[in-house]
């Protein structure tokens, strides 16, 4: 029939593989029963190989596997069924289970369950990985074999050796006592030998060390080769998520590092250990090889390490070997040592050149900050200090202090004796305050920074914040530099007591004032501002208690007494006193003197009691000043100028500036325009530097001409000293264009190149007649230069700051003088005419010119000749007669008009 060659055609065997697909429903039935069916020892395969197939369902079948399997699926297998076993002992069949993705079904849990787990195919990196952590065992298998080896080769060559000579050593005696004694004569092999047990002892004690010392080396170098072998730590976030590996090597490295940071002597600690390590290993390892006994190797080891040519009377591979290496290893420690020393010493001579280092001293002199001002400040200290053979200052800025110690040595003066030692840091820090030993200091001076007053301000602030948290505390007070007087109550404030402020600004232009109003006082404040003259002094004198004001004032002839500091009044100083006043217990004399020991109270010279002359002062006139500039603190000038001038002046006020907007600055300062009472404003708006501006003015009108360092340059003192510089040679050109007596006095125009060379009397005459221009200069060296080519009538610098400056730092009651004298009210310095106190041609001593002064209520300090250039305050020889001209001039101390 048909069907029987159809079936004996399937059972027949066939080269198609697709007979051994199952069907699809034989892989989702039950995989046990499926494996049952096809194991040819059950009766289920009778039933399977009897079913009858015809050649079209056959041929059915196998089109719809072709057409559900396509060929690429055919060829990538996921898994391999396990082979099945033929009932006719022919070759396995293998089943392939990979089917299309789409083809499957859904399986249920209970079957997932059941299925075996599937494993995870290797990345090529594992692989690479897997292979080189193979080859690290195997290296760290192989090479303590290797060591093994070689050590027991070494340990059995030496082990014969010594068997050879102790043998040798036997044969001699031996032959000894043959030749001595007769042949039956009974001979000992093991006489003068030690015993076996102990040479055994002593061999395995030398192999253990020599192991122990190549075992040791061994460890080090495959625990530094194979590090990153070894299992690593990983990094975790806060989510526990693994950020990254970490290798034990970086984890070593940053451990060392860190030790090596934070304690400062790890460096000589490690090396240390190094070396003891060396002669340890060293000495082991010599002991191994050599007949010594342990501690003479190690002696050994160590005279290898500190002298490298020791090792060339050593006997034998052995020995060579070791001690060439231990010698090697101590040429590693000289080197390390050597390195280590040179980095110390190199970290040592560098903290000292920059600066960081502890100053160890007392009662110095401290200045935080660096500024123009501070080659003056050291000149006027320098001074101050020379009586005392020399003092300390120290400087603590933010520069190198190489630089500073360069930028001093070209300062062109003398230090008489005086030190200055400079460190780097910051004001602000107190570490670095406490590196110059501030608690210790006597005076401690803060310097304004160049540039904006606002900014300066604060640093000096944050400064005086700074020292007052000093923990240890202050001996000495504090002076402050400040740019802005609105400043001057806050700083107050936060440093209390111990804080005495100079305000530069105002100190230069009350100053100014002072000297458009008096001109030649400028001199005069220069020679008591500053040291090299003389200056303000208060002591204690017990020999003057009970004595009126009166008898004091002629008590010193090398002093001039102008107050009294009052104990029973709270130290108040009371400048230019009434004569009935009677010195009490406490009370100290204020003077002026050269020195502060070159002056004493003596004996009460005779002094004839000059008549009272009765000479009525004329009357204050109006002023004509012109205000060339504008600073921060022109409200305040303003105010000065208004306090001094008599009624009717006028302030002119030249700048660019626009009017409204300088309006609004001036009220914004606090000035108060309609409670001026002696003066009236005149607005102009110009440019300095610019001739037409200057032209558009009646510069030949003014009786003063005042020529400010303008706040649009005041970052920088060079610009500044060049706008102020060309102003002035711009109005000195005009006015010696528009003045008349320059056609009718064809020598004048001489003396207004030699003004400093005329008579005195000249000059206050020519000032009265012309205007007087006075000029703030900040650097000093512009205003040295000024002088020289005499072009200004007077010149006020930031100079005269640091004399203010220096002269509070040595005696902080004195900034109580110098602000009365600066102030609105009170006593000020001022010139007077000589016909006040001497009639023409009279003969007079100073003690008496002195007592004529005080019926009015003034106290003379010094005068100046019509001939002379300078005035001379405190004159010796007060005693002797000469005669006065009427055109000479006193300066007094006298109350305010």
């Amino acid at each position: 029939m048909t069907s029987e060659p159809e079936n004996s055609q399937y059972n027949e065997p066939s080269n198609n593989r697709d007979w051994f697909f199952p069907s699809s429903s034989f892989f989702h039935s039950n995989p046990n029963q499926s494996f049952k069916t096809l194991n040819p020892s059950s009766s289920s395969r009778k039933a399977y190989s009897n079913k009858t197939l015809t050649g079209s369902n056959y041929a059915q079948n196998r089109s719809q596997r072709t057409v559900t399997r396509p060929y690429y699926e055919r060829k990538s297998f996921s898994s391999f069924e396990p082979s099945i076993p033929r009932s006719d002992g022919r070759k396995k069949a293998e089943f392939y289970t990979h089917r299309r993705e789409t083809a499957k079904p859904a399986l249920s849990s209970r079957e997932k369950q059941k299925l075996p787990p599937e494993k995870p195919v290797a990345s090529m990196e594992n692989r690479k990985s897997s292979m080189e952590s193979f080859k690290g065992r195997i290296w760290t298998v192989a090479f303590p074999v290797l060591i093994s080896c070689l050590c027991t080769l070494l340990h059995n060559k030496f082990s014969l050796r010594d068997q050879v000579k102790n043998l040798q050593d036997q044969i001699h005696m031996l032959n000894a006592k043959l030749q001595a004694c007769d042949i039956s004569t009974f001979v000992s092999l093991d006489e003068g030998n030690p015993p076996e047990n102990a040479l055994i002892l002593e061999r395995s004690f030398k192999f253990f060390s020599l192991v122990v010392a190549f075992g040791f080396l061994l460890i080090i170098f495959i625990f530094a080769k194979y590090v990153d072998c070894l299992p690593r730590s990983r990094r975790s976030n806060d989510n526990n998520k693994t950020l990254e590996e970490v290798s034990l090597s970086k984890q070593l490295a940053y451990h060392i590092d860190v030790a090596l940071s934070v304690h400062p002597y790890a460096k000589p600690l490690a090396l240390l250990v190094a070396t003891l390590l060396l002669i340890c290993l060293g000495g082991l390892a010599l002991f191994g090889v050599t007949d010594d006994n342990l501690w003479d190797c190690l002696w050994l080891s160590w005279t290898y390490v500190a002298d490298s040519g020791n090792h060339t009377s050593s006997v034998g591979f052995g020995p060579k070997f070791v001690s060439i290496s231990i010698s090697f290893g101590g040429m590693l420690i000289f080197a390390m040592m050597l390195g280590l020393v040179s980095d110390s010493i190199s970290e040592k001579f560098d903290s000292l050149r920059k600066g960081r280092s502890e100053v160890i001293e007392k009662n110095h002199t401290l200045i935080l900050g660096w500024s123009d001002k501070l080659g003056s400040l050291l000149n006027q200290l320098a001074i101050a200090n020379e009586s005392l053979g020399g003092g300390m200052v120290v400087v603590l800025a933010e520069r190198d202090k190489e630089e500073m110690e360069l930028d001093i040595a070209k300062m062109e003066f003398d230090f008489k004796g005086t030190s200055v030692i400079c460190r780097s840091g910051s004001p602000l820090i107190i570490a670095d305050l406490k590196k110059v030993s501030v608690s210790k200091a006597r005076a401690i001076v803060v310097l304004a920074e160049d540039g904006n007053a606002d900014q300066s301000d604060a640093r000096a602030l944050r400064t005086v914040l700074s020292l007052t948290g000093v923990k240890d505390g202050l001996r000495g007070h504090i002076v402050v530099e400040l740019s802005d007087l609105d400043n001057e109550l806050l700083v107050k404030l936060v440093g209390g007591d111990l804080v005495e402020t100079v305000v530069a600004h105002d100190v230069i232009g009350r100053l100014m004032i002072q000297c458009a109003r008096q001109p030649g006082l400028a001199q005069i404040w220069e020679d008591i501002l500053g040291f090299e003259n003389c200056e303000f002094y208060i002591k204690r004198w017990p020999q003057l208690v009970g004595m009126q004001f009166d008898d004091v004032l002629i008590s010193f002839p090398d002093a001039i007494p102008c107050g009294i500091k009052v104990a029973s009044n709270g130290g108040k100083i009371f400048l230019n006193p009434y004569d009935g006043y009677v010195l009490q217990e406490g009370d100290e004399v204020l003077v002026i003197a050269e020195d502060d020991d070159t002056y004493a109270p003596t004996t009460l010279p005779q002094v004839k009691e000059a008549s009272f002359i009765d000479v009525t002062r004329p009357p204050r006139k109006p002023q004509k000043i012109l205000l060339c500039g504008w600073r921060r603190d022109v409200d305040d000038m303003i105010v000065v100028l208004d306090a001094f001038l008599a009624p009717g002046s006028e302030l002119w006020m030249f700048n660019d500036v626009p009017e409204k907007e300088r309006e609004k600055k001036l009220i914004d300062g606090g000035l108060d325009i309609n409670r001026l009472e002696n003066i009236s404003l005149v607005h102009r708006e110009g440019n300095a530097v610019i001739r037409r501006h200057l032209e558009s003015l009646p510069l030949e009108t003014f009786d003063s001409i005042l020529i400010l360092a303008d706040e649009s340059v005041e970052d920088s003192a060079i610009q500044a000293d060049s706008r102020s510089l060309a102003t002035l040679l711009l109005i000195r050109d005009i006015q010696a264009r528009r003045l008349p007596f320059r056609e009718s006095m064809p020598t004048h125009a001489n003396s207004r190149g030699s003004h400093f060379q005329s008579s005195w009397i000249g000059e206050m005459q020519q000032a009265s007649d012309n205007s007087v221009i006075i000029s703030e200069i900040l650097d000093p060296r512009t205003k040295n230069l000024l002088c020289m080519s005499r072009i200004s009538d007077y010149v006020l610098s930031n100079e005269l700051v640091s004399m203010a400056l220096a002269m509070v730092a040595e005696d902080r009651q004195v900034n109580k003088v110098l602000e009365e004298l600066f102030a609105e009210e009170g006593n000020e310095m001022q010139l007077r005419h000589a016909d006040l106190y001497v009639r023409e041609e009279e003969e007079l001593s100073f003690y008496e010119i002195m007592l004529r002064a005080r019926q009015r209520k003034e106290i003379v300090i010094g005068y100046r000749l019509a001939s002379a250039e300078r005035a001379i305050i405190n004159p010796t020889s007060k005693e002797v007669r000469r005669r006065w001209s009427g055109k000479d001039v006193f300066v007094v101390i006298a109350e305010k008009e």
